[in-house]
């Protein structure tokens, strides 16, 4: 009855008195700089990024010789707290929500943490089997991913309330709603997950949705289907992705064609199973905490400047969004890290030393085959080693010689999104309802359904 009564007030209570010059301020500066730094895409050093990145790239240049080094004191940090909130259950933790989330996990994520201690400590010393700690398993991960995600997240995580706590979310979600909505069946608001996708990480929209759903944004179904589907790789890493694999010629061709490919899945995955069978219902420890929805009498930019102002006027001072943000930071750097190096290093290790993926992949040779696509059997494990990482398709492809088939694999590689050693890390520790069956399921749907999309578009358009 709580609960519902907050939904009430919420929704139907219109913030006339909380429209002050003040209060407009309050939403507009605050906005305008969380604009430019996730959304607004800027020429830096001769690759397109967004301010976060570059002040994570900035940082992570600064502190690259001991950055690994210390991530590895904040992994092993990280699993000496969790064994005393578990077994000593101190009062400093206990008493803290934050503190308590954080530190007393349940034993399969403790377990977790310690293996990505323990993997971290192996790649910095160089002890133990060689195929956790050489360069392309626990070395990938702790030198390449490990320093990668902790710069961004310090910086996304700081700054992330510019986004979420001032009304632009609102704003934006008000002003979209007839467009996502019938197309995509979701909030308008979920735009700016997708744009804080496409210009900085797709790393950074999953942390947006995880957040938006926490706090009564998101229903369990369309938490489930932005994070999925929504979490589009940034146009930096497409750079990269086209570069590496020898078609950086073709990057205007390529990166449309996985922008088409991507769209149409957005539109058909959240239409079928499993997505499409997760529940409508709030987070039940907040509520519903959104409305989109445009009174009679109102224009649509008179609501949203309307809910926009109401959301920042709610903001009792720095002090408060600092924190969130502070905390958003200890909560990647002590909970996801230790994850990314236990998950990913295994990831890597079953890509790189056996042959399961070469396995599996084997149903696909005759599709690829009946595609016209040159070299099938090398090409066809490059499909399915993506859920591992999103760069291994291209390590994998980097020697057909086809350029049609490397352009395939390339392009498929960033419109699969669900893998292992980000993502989809980051989606089972978060609250949002994906299980790993979840993920798999929905790995193969956007594979099946982009790879002819991406196949027809090459072979009549591109070769």
């Amino acid at each position: 009855m709580e609960l519902e009564k907050k939904e009430f007030l919420i929704s139907e209570v219109e913030p006339k008195e909380k429209i002050t010059t003040m209060n407009k301020l309050k939403f507009i500066v605050p906005s305008l700089l969380g604009l430019f730094l996730f959304l607004i895409p800027i020429n830096y050093g001769g690759k397109w990024t967004i301010g976060v990145g570059i002040l994570a790239e900035s940082a992570q240049g600064l502190t690259a010789d001991y950055l690994p080094g210390f991530m590895v004191g904040v992994l092993v940090l990280s699993v000496l707290l969790t064994l005393v909130a578990r077994f000593a259950e101190p009062r400093w933790v206990m008493n803290s929500d934050f503190l308590k989330g954080l530190f007393h996990v349940s034993g399969f994520w403790l377990v977790m943490r310690i293996a990505g201690a323990i993997f971290a400590v192996m790649v910095i010393l160089k002890v133990g089997p060689t195929f956790i700690w050489n360069d392309f398993t626990g070395g990938t991960v702790l030198y390449e991913l490990v320093p990668v995600l902790t710069m961004w997240f310090l910086f996304a995580g700081l700054l992330m309330p510019l986004l979420l706590e001032f009304g632009l979310m609102d704003f934006i979600g008000t002003s979209l709603r007839n467009i996502m909505r019938p197309l995509f069946r979701l909030p308008g608001r979920s735009s700016i997950d997708a744009v804080a996708s496409w210009m900085g990480s797709g790393t950074v929209g999953v942390l947006i949705t995880t957040k938006q759903y926490e706090e009564g944004y998101y229903t369990k179904r369309e938490a489930a289907v932005i994070a999925t589907n929504f979490s589009v790789a940034s146009i930096a890493f497409s750079l990269v992705v086209i570069s590496f694999i020898g078609l950086d010629h073709m990057f205007v061709q390529f990166y449309v064609t996985v922008m088409v490919a991507g769209l149409i899945a957005a539109i058909i995955c959240p239409r079928i199973p499993p997505l499409s069978r997760k529940q409508d219902t709030y987070y039940e420890e907040v509520g519903k905490q959104i409305s989109e929805d445009v009174p009679k009498g109102k224009t649509s930019r008179q609501w949203a400047l309307e809910r926009a102002v109401a959301k920042a006027s709610q903001v009792k001072g720095v002090s408060v969004v600092a924190r969130k943000g502070f905390q958003n930071v200890l909560d990647i750097w002590f909970g996801l890290i230790p994850l990314v190096m236990a998950l990913g290093t295994v990831a890597l290790v079953i890509a790189e030393y056996t042959s399961i993926f070469v396995y599996m992949s084997y149903p696909f040779v005759p599709i690829l085959e009946l595609m016209r696509i040159p070299e099938a059997q090398a090409a066809a494990p490059a499909l399915l080693v993506g859920f591992a990482d999103m760069f291994l398709p291209a390590v994998v492809g980097s020697g057909i010689e086809s350029e049609l088939t490397r352009f395939v694999i390339a392009a498929v590689s960033l419109t699969q999104l669900v893998y292992m050693s980000e993502i989809g890390i980051l989606l089972l520790r978060s609250k949002i309802p994906l299980s790993f069956l979840d993920l798999v399921i929905v790995f193969f749907q956007r594979t099946i359904i982009t790879l002819p999309i991406i196949v027809l578009m090459a072979h009549l358009l591109f070769f």
